[in-house]
This record gives C-alpha cells, structure tokens and sequence, in this order.
C-alpha cells in the first residue's frame, strides 16, 4: 500500500507530494521545476536517509538552484553546439547559456517553470506551456512529466510532449544521488560501486560538445561493464565523468541502464530507461573545497564530487548530427521517455545483474 499525500510547499502557490510505502521509502516532488525535492530510503538496519541533493525552500529552488538540483530539464537537455540549429531550412537561434552554446534548455527553461499537475489514484501528472519561440525554439510544446511510486520502492517516471511545429525535445530528470545520504559528501560518493550498460561513448570536444564519434569503452576509464569502485573510476578520469554513455539498448521498451550501490549501507539504485543515452555526471562544477558551498537542505554544505547524476537522454547536440537518433518531434508525434529509478537494499555482496 503506497500513500499519497499533497500539501503546500512553503506557502506559496507550489505544491508538494509525497508518496510513502511501508518499508520507510518515499519521494517528494514540488510543481516548481517537476523537481525532485526528497528521496528517502531505508538502509540494511532499517535507518533513512535522504538521497537526493535539494533545497527546503522555494526562494532557493528559484534563485540558487544554478546546478538543476532535482529538476525536470527542457525542452532540450545537455548542449545544443553554437545555441542554434536548422530544421527544414529554417535557421533558430537559442539563448546561450554556457559559452557560445546552448545548455539544458536555455535562460529560462524548464526547471523555473510552476507546472500545472492533477492527480490520477496514485499518480501526480505535471503540465507545462512552452510557446513558440521560448528560448528561441519553434512551435507551441506541451510537455507532462508523471511520476508515480508503486510499493516495489521503485519510482516511475513518464515524460511526454507534442508540438505544433516541427522542434528539439529531449527532457530529463536532474537529480544528484548520494546513497549514503544527501549530506555524506565526496568521501562516501568515492566508496559507491558503479556499473552502466555500455559499450561506448560520445566523442565531445573541449567545451563538452559532440564531435559526431564514438570511443569505444574497452580500455579506457569509461568502462563500467562490470561494477567498479566510483572513486577508483573517477581518478582514472583525471578530474571525474560527465560524459553521455550509449546503453546497449537490449529491449525496445526498458532497459537497463545503470547499477550504483553504497556497499556500507547496502542501499542500491538501478535505473532503467528507453532513452538511448544517459548522462552520467560526478558534480564536477559544484563548489570546490576552497569555495564557498551551496547550502542546501537542513544546511548542509554541497560540494564538488558530493552526488552524482544519471541523466537519461537523447544523445547531446543529436539535431546536429543525423548518426544519432533523432531529437526532433513532429506535430502529430508524441515524445515519450519512460525512466525507472529501483531502490532496495543488500543483505551482503550485490546481486548480479542480467542483461537479456
């Protein structure tokens, strides 16, 4: 039995909800951004810990919330090379947001949108209007992101959006994870163990923008095909990951992605999606040890290495690129990605994971 309950968030006109099961797990979204403010989640000796990396008010949801924390992210996620692109010999400018470039939906995107929502028995159904011409994109775009948490401790996600002009779109979900808890740091992200169903990843240039290329995982520090030590992995990087992986996409419906367990705690997270790319990123731009940290929920300094994400996606620029799968929407179309975030807790040494 899962229980729903709705209230105001921080007395504004933003509504909470929050769906708890009976092992102690539960998730809490607000309509400002679709966010995800809360993941609670029971380790092996039945304590809870917040997971996810948010804000307890609004005003810093609005004014602070520079890294997405949590955050539904539109209409376009990750880069979109030199803030444009053309679609059926159309030129569109966007607003550049980071460098010359085009990131996670512009200025204003998504993420600072109130969203309308309704609710169905145990789902929350978020709704928002993009006009034509936000942020520079075409089209009027009507976007729902669905959440849902089913007594498996097991958080359902839907994203869907239909246009009247042919546009980008490729929504996702921004959470920061750190399964020992929001508050535990780089030095327990280090310990996490780490695995992802991929073969290879997106080329990218020095500003983090496709080339166009693949590099094959095999060899390199970007092979995560069998679990491995996120610290371990991290240091082989250099400075640690924000790079779209390619899922090796084993089933047309949903596959899985990633595998990240806290071996002390035993508390895991498996994600499985139909999206062809997720994003995995180590939170390499929050503030370093000798800058001032972003104080997030019950004043607990975020820094750099402190969460990671797994943000599943279309590949990055993909409109500029036709060997990626496409990221472009056509009215009479309707974009869907489906995302499943699978918490539990170990016993003792991880299950093994087939990929069928």
């Amino acid at each position: 039995m899962v229980n729903l309950v709705e209230e105001l968030f921080n007395e504004n006109d933003v509504r909470k909800f929050t769906w708890s099961t009976k092992t102690g797990f539960s998730v809490s979204v607000i309509s400002y951004g679709a966010i995800i403010q809360a993941i609670k989640v029971p380790d092996r000796n039945g304590d809870i810990e917040d997971v996810v990396l948010g804000f307890d008010d609004l005003e810093s949801y609005v004014n602070r919330n520079t890294p997405y924390l949590g955050a539904t992210v539109g209409r376009c996620a990750n880069r979109i090379g030199e803030a444009s692109f053309n679609i059926d010999g159309v030129e569109y400018k966007l607003a550049k947001n980071v460098g010359q470039d085009h990131l996670h939906g512009g200025i204003v995107g998504f993420n600072k949108a109130n969203w309308n929502y309704i609710r169905d028995g145990n789902k929350v159904i978020f709704s928002h209007l993009s006009k034509d011409g936000d942020e520079g994109y075409p089209g009027d775009l009507l976007a729902n992101v669905i959440y849902e948490v089913k007594d498996d401790d097991t958080l359902y996600v839907e994203f869907l959006a239909t246009a009247t002009k042919r546009t980008v779109v490729n929504l996702t979900n921004h959470s920061y994870f750190n399964l020992a808890g929001h508050d535990s740091g780089a030095e327990e992200l280090y310990n996490h163990v780490i695995m992802i169903n991929a073969d290879k990843i997106t080329e990218t240039t020095s500003e983090s923008i496709p080339t166009g290329n693949f590099i094959k995982v095999g060899g390199t520090a970007y092979d995560l095909r069998a679990p491995k030590r996120l610290g371990d992995a991290m240091t082989s990087t250099g400075y640690g990951f924000d790079d779209n992986f390619c899922v090796n996409m084993y089933d047309k419906d949903l596959t899985f992605v990633s595998r990240v367990s806290h071996p002390s705690s035993g508390r895991y997270l498996e994600v499985y999606s139909d999206q062809p790319g997720v994003q995995l990123y180590t939170s390499n731009f929050l503030p370093s040890p000798y800058e001032e940290a972003l104080v997030g929920k019950k004043g607990v300094g975020y820094r750099r290495h402190g969460a990671f994400c797994l943000e599943t996606q279309k590949f990055p620029d993909a409109v500029h690129h036709d060997n990626f799968p496409s990221a472009i929407l056509t009215p009479g179309d309707v974009y869907v990605h489906k995302v499943n975030y699978r918490f539990g807790v170990n016993d003792g040494d991880a299950p093994h994971v087939v990929l069928n």
